[in-house]
């Protein structure tokens, strides 16, 4: 089987550089790069303000997908369906409560994919949702740093958490409701070491684990899962110091969508679970510390992330490995007066993916094609000579590797449910080039309508205004309608070969 993975490899000289993909005596390594809550907002997306040197520098070395989308906006769903190659509705994942092997046991992920055609498989820190490992799919088990510090590096914001957890464990136990969040504060500064935390340890796991590898044949598929910029936005000082607060700017669209049903954007209420957060509005003062501590959390992962680059080009394999780095989903940050994801908006369905090939010839271009993270699992199995399986709903990108400004797919396709005054709503949301249209029906009725959304990217790039309901529209309405209906199949582009 490696031999055969080799052949196919060789066969990408329109891909790679000609010379080079003769010169590979070995398969392609694979580095997967996941970040949790990493919205699309650093210099090889064209912000300048963001201290991120490390994933520019990645970019860089490979193709920066400018309008990539997760299929739900928040960690299980978006990892279940990437990691499956299939969508939420597929993996009855919707929630952070539900193992996609439920509903699909014997699915073959994508690490496992890999360790089935010869590949050492080994998984570290933040891959599939908290609690949720899926033994089948490593080599060797699953491992995750803590850091010598845990959550937080402040006696005093310890001893916050500490009490909280006190005081539940002696409050009477409610026979409903939901989990008690015995969480800390939202943010910190402390001056300690990078490895006190989870990010810096787990760069730690990472380099020993490269090192490991260099001194084996077998080719290796290392996964990587980075928990900063996720909240608690904690990192150390010296992150903190790259940003001045007041050179911070706010969202510039602080109110809900016009016209558009109340519930399409939430208020965020995964922030309002931390210590010191207020249950109605961010007062600004507060929202410029947010914004500073996910500024600095950004910064504090990418050093870490640094760390393994670099061991990557010590040991010599950088030539030799393909790296992807995806953020599971975007995130606001008091866009449309919403925090967090959750929702099938733009900030919230757009995410960072980098994909970086050895001798790729496009290398630090940038693509706007409409791609989807559950591309991600035919584009590596592609890139490697792996045979696709067939429960995948995605597309290969490797044509848009070759060529940026080629295309696989006219949307992307994403969801999230919602319950609202006893009603199960799921809204499905697609994204043209032009347009997103989102349409909310009954989860059990899909014929059931409850609302529309229909925003103009041309005119309104930030969705602040719902134009669904102008009968100007209604002809495009109906057209989108049946796009929408017509599902992810009917988007697909055929590749020329």
């Amino acid at each position: 089987m490696l031999r055969l993975t080799l052949a196919v490899c060789a066969l990408w000289t329109g891909l790679l550089d000609p010379s080079l993909a003769a010169e590979t005596k070995t398969p392609w390594n694979v580095l997967f790069i996941a970040v949790d809550d990493l919205r699309p907002e650093f210099g090889a997306y064209g912000d300048v303000h963001i201290q991120a040197p490390n994933l520019d520098r990645l970019a860089r070395r490979g193709v920066t997908f400018q309008r990539a989308y997760c299929q739900q906006a928040v960690c299980s769903p978006s990892r279940s369906s990437l990691l499956t190659g299939t969508r939420p509705n597929t993996t009855r994942v919707w929630d952070l409560e539900t193992h996609f092997r439920k509903a699909l046991p014997d699915v073959v992920t994508l690490p496992q994919h890999f360790k089935q055609h010869g590949y050492f498989v080994q998984g570290m820190g933040k891959l599939f949702h908290g609690g949720f490992d899926d033994p089948p799919s490593w080599s060797t088990p699953w491992t995750s740093p803590k850091g010598s510090h845990g959550t937080y590096g402040l006696p005093e914001n310890l001893a916050i958490v500490k009490a909280k957890v006190a005081a539940s464990k002696a409050a009477p136990k409610k026979k409903q409701g939901g989990k008690v969040r015995n969480y800390g504060p939202a943010f910190e500064s402390a001056d300690v070491p990078d490895n006190s935390f989870h990010d810096g340890a787990l760069a730690d796991l990472a380099v020993t684990a490269l090192q490991q590898r260099a001194e084996q044949e077998q080719p290796f598929w290392l996964g990587v899962g980075f928990i900063r910029p996720h909240l608690p936005f904690v990192a150390p000082h010296k992150y903190w110091d790259f940003y001045d607060p007041a050179q911070i700017t706010l969202a510039p669209n602080p109110f809900p969508p016009r016209d558009a049903p109340a519930y399409a954007v939430m208020p965020g209420g995964e922030l309002r679970s931390y210590h010191g957060i207020p249950t109605g509005p961010i007062p600004d003062v507060l929202a410029r510390q947010l914004k500073h501590g996910y500024y600095a959390a950004i910064s504090y992962m990418d050093a870490q992330l640094g760390r393994v680059l670099d061991e990557l080009d010590r040991l010599k394999l950088t030539d030799k490995t393909i790296i992807v780095l995806w953020g599971d989903h975007g995130w606001k940050l008091g866009e449309h007066g919403g925090w967090c994801k959750h929702s099938n908006a733009e900030n919230d369905t757009n995410a960072p993916l980098i994909i970086s090939v050895p001798g790729l010839e496009s290398a630090g271009q940038g693509s706007s094609a409409l791609v989807e993270f559950v591309d991600i699992y035919p584009t590596l199995a592609d890139l490697c000579g792996l045979p696709l399986p067939g429960h995948l709903e995605g597309t290969s990108l490797v044509p848009v590797l070759r060529d940026p400004a080629a295309t696989v797919k006219s949307a992307a396709f994403s969801q999230y449910p919602r319950a609202v005054q006893g009603r199960q709503l799921m809204g499905y949301s697609m994204r043209t080039d032009r347009y997103r249209f989102t349409r909310w029906v009954q989860r059990n009725e899909p014929t059931q309508v409850d609302a529309v959304e229909l925003y103009d990217h041309q005119t309104d790039p930030q969705e602040n205004t719902n134009i669904a309901n102008d009968p100007a529209n209604r002809e495009l309405v109906d057209r989108l309608t049946a796009q929408l209906l017509a599902g992810w199949k009917s988007a697909a582009i055929p590749n020329t070969p």
